[in-house]
């Protein structure tokens, strides 16, 4: 057989040889999809997401990514493009009730110029509050595979697919989900998932893996100078970085751009960055600090903190040492029991 003989007849699907990849291969560039100005967001065969603590306004950001879809058109600094044999958009929400969900379904309509007592013949919208969780991924799936001229599908809070954040387990099988229906069924996936509250770090283990492998991943923020200003920025991002925008809820209940906004530091940062000491260097510290005691009560546990980090290299004051705490605990990298810290070495960074 020759070396680059990967045909369906001849290597079965479950050798190993059939994951194989030649520089003689050709593949087309996926088709773009969503954009925010020349920075691409969204392609077929990828998912990405919208991120922010609660009452960020992050499913009002959706509605306009899912309106801009609907229309080819732009909303706010969103613009979209469906190919002409992929333009049905499906929309699922895990959390909100059947009169709450109508309201977001007229909102994406008001926003895309059409009546909101004719239901759109392309948009199919599903609420999954009422389902147990597992009947809730099994009816996206159905939904997925069922519907032919699928482009887009919004996922708006897809920590309901899995019973716990926390299991590493469960994340990687949900993440592998969504990379397996993008790539067969070539849609693209956006789904949203809320912020930890100490801190700006997507929540669990899902959250990890949900920066790890998406296309995009948004951050949605209040202003901290008008709070009816919401910001969107890339948090993560594969394409090149756009300037952050923002936008406003105007009297009709609807999203709008808010022009020549420029955001505004604060004079000092609130949280721990997640990019400030890499993986090892976590690793590094806290088997230093737990080295003598397996378990730390908090009265000693900053101070170890900054005394450990130090050694490795990085020196932080106590208020520094406490949004490291928080964040550690929030990865689970040391976990509480009682009233008393242990570390965790199976963390899932």
């Amino acid at each position: 057989m020759p070396a680059h003989d990967k045909s369906a007849d001849s290597v079965p699907a479950s050798s190993w040889r059939s994951a194989r990849l030649f520089v003689t291969d050709e593949f087309a560039a996926p088709p773009v999809i969503l954009r925010v100005e020349d920075s691409v967001i969204g392609t077929l065969g990828n998912f990405s997401a919208s991120t922010g603590k609660a009452k960020s306004k992050k499913t009002f950001n959706v509605c306009a990514i899912v309106a801009a879809a609907m229309t080819g058109g732009t909303m706010l600094n969103y613009s979209a493009s469906l190919p002409p044999e992929k333009r049905r958009i499906l929309y699922v929400d895990t959390e909100q009730s059947h009169f709450h969900c109508k309201r977001v379904l007229c909102r994406i309509l008001r926003l895309a110029g059409l009546p909101t007592d004719v239901h759109p013949p392309l948009l199919e919208f599903l609420c999954l509050r009422g389902y147990a969780t597992k009947e809730r991924l099994r009816k996206i799936e159905e939904a997925i595979y069922d519907l032919g001229d699928l482009g887009l599908v919004v996922i708006d809070g897809i920590r309901d697919l899995a019973h716990d954040i926390n299991s590493p387990g469960e994340a990687t099988d949900l993440i592998t989900k969504l990379m397996q229906w993008t790539d067969e069924r070539r849609i693209h996936i956006h789904t949203v998932l809320h912020l930890n509250k100490g801190d700006d770090n997507t929540r669990g283990h899902l959250g990890t893996e949900l920066n790890n492998k998406a296309e995009t991943v948004l951050q949605i923020t209040k202003d901290d100078f008008d709070r009816d200003i919401s910001s969107v920025a890339a948090m993560h991002i594969r394409d090149r970085d756009f300037e952050p925008f923002a936008f406003r809820i105007n009297d009709d209940a609807l999203p709008e751009l808010v022009e020549d906004y420029r955001p505004r530091q604060t004079t000092a940062a609130k949280n721990f960055d997640y990019a400030e000491v890499c993986e090892a260097k976590h690793r590094e510290a806290l088997e230093l600090l737990f080295s003598e005691a397996d378990r730390v009560s908090y009265s000693s546990l900053i101070g170890r903190l900054q005394s450990s980090y130090a050694a490795i290299g990085h020196s932080f004051g106590i208020n520094k040492a406490k949004q490291l705490k928080v964040f550690l605990e929030n990865k689970r990298m040391i976990v509480k029991e009682d009233k008393f810290y242990r570390y965790n070495p199976d963390f899932h960074y």
